[in-house]
C-alpha cells in the first residue's frame, strides 16, 4: 500500500514540476502577464481634408447670387443663442445686429467674449465671417462658441446677406462673370476670315459661281476666235 501511493505521489509531484516549467517558459517567450507595450501609441484616425470651398464659386459670386430670405431660414439655427433685431439682448451668443463691418470681439457691449475672439484682431469683413461661419473653432481656437459650423458655401453666404439686412455694413464685394466666347483683340474667330474657294476638279458651288460671276471677264481679240466651221464671225 505505502509502494503504491508513494509512486503515485511521485508522478504527481513529476507532472506538477513539468508544469511549473512550461509555465515559466512560456511566460518568457510571450511576455506572459505583462501588456506589451506598441511601438505606436494609439489609433490613427483618417480626417477628411478641408479645402471643398475652394473648388466651388468664388465668395463674391455667392454673395450676388444669393438672398437674405434664405439667409434667415438658415438663421434659425442661431436663434437658440443669438438676437438679430436692433437693441436685442445678448444671449449665450451676443447680438448680431449690425455686425458686418464691427471689430471681431467686441461689437456687442456688455458680452463677456472669449479671449480667443477678443484678441483676434480686425474687422468682421465678408471673408473673415464666411471663415469664422463655416468652423468657429478653426477661425478662432479656444472661442466658447460651440457651434460646429455651417459646411455649406452657399448656406453661409445667405446668412451673411442676412446679416447685412439687419443694420447694414460694408458694400458687397465686385463679381464680372467671364463672358464665353469672345474672341480676344485680334483673334479670328474660326472661319470668319476664310471666304469661299473654288475646290479643283470639283464641282463649282452657287457661292463661287456668283463669285465667278462678278469677276471681270476677257475680251477676244479681233482675230481670236473663229465659228465652228473656221469662219470667222460676220464673214
Amino acid at each position: 500500500m505505502d509502494d503504491r501511493f508513494n509512486t503515485i505521489a511521485g508522478w504527481v509531484l513529476f507532472a506538477g514540476i513539468i508544469a511549473l516549467g512550461a509555465s515559466s517558459l512560456t511566460s518568457k517567450l510571450f511576455h506572459g502577464g505583462e501588456a506589451e507595450r506598441p511601438e505606436v501609441l494609439g489609433y490613427p484616425i483618417e480626417v477628411a481634408e478641408e479645402g471643398g470651398a475652394d473648388s466651388g464659386p468664388p465668395l463674391a459670386q455667392l454673395l450676388q447670387e444669393g438672398s437674405a430670405e434664405a439667409g434667415e431660414a438658415v438663421f434659425a439655427k442661431c436663434t437658440a443663442c443669438h438676437t438679430i433685431a436692433q437693441g436685442g439682448a445678448n444671449g449665450i451668443g451676443p447680438n448680431l445686429w449690425a455686425i458686418m463691418g464691427q471689430p471681431i470681439g467686441s461689437h456687442a457691449p456688455g458680452f463677456a467674449y472669449s479671449s480667443a475672439l477678443s484678441g483676434h484682431g480686425g474687422n468682421w469683413g465678408f471673408e473673415e465671417m464666411d471663415a469664422w461661419l463655416k468652423s468657429p473653432r478653426g477661425f478662432a481656437n479656444g472661442t466658447k462658441m460651440s457651434f460646429a459650423g455651417l459646411g455649406s458655401a452657399e448656406d453661409r453666404a445667405n446668412v451673411i446677406l442676412y446679416m447685412l439686412a439687419n443694420g447694414g455694413g460694408p458694400a458687397l464685394p465686385e463679381f464680372t462673370p467671364e463672358a464665353e466666347g469672345e474672341a480676344t483683340e485680334g483673334e479670328e474667330v474660326d472661319g470668319a476670315a476664310e471666304g469661299p474657294g473654288a475646290i479643283e476638279g470639283g464641282e463649282v458651288g452657287d457661292v463661287e459661281a456668283a463669285g465667278a460671276m462678278g469677276a471681270e471677264q476677257p475680251v477676244a481679240g479681233s482675230n481670236a476666235a473663229t465659228d465652228a466651221g473656221g469662219v470667222k464671225p460676220g464673214e
